[in-house]
């Protein structure tokens, strides 16, 4: 059996605690509003919740529910504080699905000077020899955390430095301000080698239907036991507000053996080794490849276009219809700020091109791509998809800097050795995994609209945004050019779009990045 190198100190404890789940904001009888909204689909007038009797509570409720009439329990909203959740946790289940808001502590610009992380509950199959390997392995992954941050941060203040142009005659508020954000570049790229047990904190908004269907599908993720903490937390908190939200009908969570992925899973864990060799392969080196689109999808749009005005092609051209839609200069929509797409009547045209890429990113960065709630994906099952051997990405910056490298492939490997030490010793999966790194590598299948895709992309490909997601942004627009050019040409971060158009170039303000991009994108590398 593999074991850490027993000379491995252990200078500090990991800070643990149970989760912690508050609601902040609530409607205050969010059960009889949902029935109110109900009966005044069939009123001829607005029914208020103050005239819901308890029969109406009773027949109206089961009808819409049971019958899958759940827009009406769409309407109250819940906004919870979750605090002492598992990054691995939000990844499989809360942000695993469209339907919610979160504003979640960003480990790119928050130091993260302790070791917290979620630690599972001793029982039988993890005793307190499992829970040393667990604690020994959380606690290295911070001590790489801090030593590449040391070593990376003389890389990350020279380019900045040269992208700023600071010198010895420098203002000490501009030297000062590098090496704030040398530190912040630092820290973003040493997180790669913390666990994913690690402790984040969130605002998270949801509707009382999709709460219902978190409950409902609890065990549907990779951590089912921590799910069944946090998501019972907040079923609790409404309870306490309005027990009949939850009381009034029969929605038992699901059983994990009643679950069709877990009948379908692997046979053999050498299936998982082969699954991403092959799917590697597929990528033929690229992050993000394009597996499938809508052939005549510039065709399709312009006619959308018209439909849209009335017009013939006679009136307007595909060329013009497209020019019309995608010019920031000829259309004003190109340049809001506030993504009004779907709200323009015009630029629904867009929801017509349709694009779907095959990509693989580390979990650190699929944390953010997932945000892009109009962009889905087929995620893996970490559970179902584990490897052996250690399955990571590697950043640029670590890549150009030997000891840094060397330096996090044993923090990769130590890692990998702890979790197969824990499953070698019969701890379940879903506890193992939760010390793999933020590398860990995600192999998914993203699709979306021209719409959607195009505002992924004006901000994904802005020099701020993270490595990984802008790499696989720039790739998935070079390939669209290829096959869809038109489509694309006027696409690109804010200051590409905004050049020559609109002022300020950069929606940035002070957090503007010191490049400017709009000269020559897109043939600009990104450094850091």
């Amino acid at each position: 059996m593999a074991t850490l190198p027993a000379h491995i100190p252990v200078p500090e404890r990991v800070e643990t605690a149970p989760p912690r789940v508050t609601l902040r904001n609530c409607f205050t009888r969010p059960y009889d509003h949902a029935i109110a909204a109900a009966r005044t689909c069939y009123a001829p007038r607005l029914i208020g919740p103050d005239e819901i009797t308890d029969k109406q509570r009773l027949t109206i409720g089961a009808a819409t529910f049971y019958a899958g009439h759940h827009t009406v329990y769409q309407h109250a909203h819940f906004e919870f504080g979750l605090e002492n959740v598992s990054r691995q946790f939000v990844w499989s289940l809360l942000h695993a699905h469209p339907f919610y808001n979160s504003e979640q502590q960003s480990q790119r610009y928050v130091r993260l000077d302790q070791p917290r992380a979620y630690i599972p509950p001793e029982s039988s199959v993890f005793g307190p020899a499992e829970r040393r390997i667990y604690e020994r392995a959380i606690v290295r992954a911070w001590h790489w955390y801090r030593t590449l941050t040391e070593l990376l941060r003389p890389d990350t203040r020279a380019i900045l430095a040269e992208i700023w142009h600071l010198s010895s005659m420098s203002h000490p508020k501009r030297v000062q301000k590098v090496e704030r954000q040398a530190e912040k570049r630092a820290i973003e790229v040493a997180r790669y080698v913390l666990p994913v047990a690690t402790f984040t904190t969130l605002v998270h908004t949801l509707s009382g239907i999709v709460l219902h269907r978190l409950w409902r599908m609890q065990a549907a993720c990779d951590t089912p036991a921590e799910a069944r903490q946090v998501i019972g937390q907040m079923v609790d908190c409404v309870r306490g507000v309005d027990p009949q939200f939850f009381e009034r009908f029969d929605n038992p969570p699901l059983d994990r053996s009643a679950l069709p992925e877990w009948r379908w899973r692997p046979l053999h864990d050498a299936e998982a080794e082969q699954f991403a060799h092959e799917f590697d392969a597929r990528l033929e080196g690229r992050v993000s490849k394009l597996i499938a689109f809508s052939p005549q999808a510039p065709a399709v749009v312009a006619e959308a276009f018209r439909t849209v005005l009335g017009q013939t092609p006679r009136q307007c051209s595909d060329a013009e219809a497209l020019d019309r839609l995608l010019n920031p200069a000829r259309n004003p929509y190109r340049l809001q700020t506030l993504n009004v797409g779907v709200h323009a009547p015009a630029m629904r045209a867009l929801e017509h091109a349709q694009y779907t890429f095959a990509k693989k990113i580390s979990h650190a960065a699929d944390s953010q791509d997932q945000r892009h709630r109009m962009v889905p994906g087929a995620r893996p099952l970490l559970t179902l998809t584990d490897t052996r051997t250690p399955d990571f990405i590697l950043p640029g910056l670590i890549r150009s800097n030997p000891r840094a490298r060397e330096c996090y492939e044993q923090a990769m490997a130590e890692a990998w050795q702890a979790k197969n030490e824990l499953l070698e010793r019969g701890v379940p999966p879903e506890i193992a995994l939760y010390l793999l790194p933020n590398a860990r590598a995600i192999r998914l299948v993203e699709s979306g609209s021209l719409l959607h895709l195009m505002h992924k992309w004006q901000m994904r490909t802005c020099f701020n945004a993270q490595e990984e997601i802008y790499q696989a942004s720039m790739e998935e627009l070079e390939q669209v050019r290829a096959v869809h050019p038109e489509l694309v040409r006027y696409i690109g971060p804010p200051c590409h779009v905004r050049a020559g158009v609109a002022t300020p170039i950069c929606t940035e303000g002070s957090h503007f990045c010191g490049v400017k991009v709009w000269l020559e994108f897109p043939h600009l590398t990104r450094r850091i």
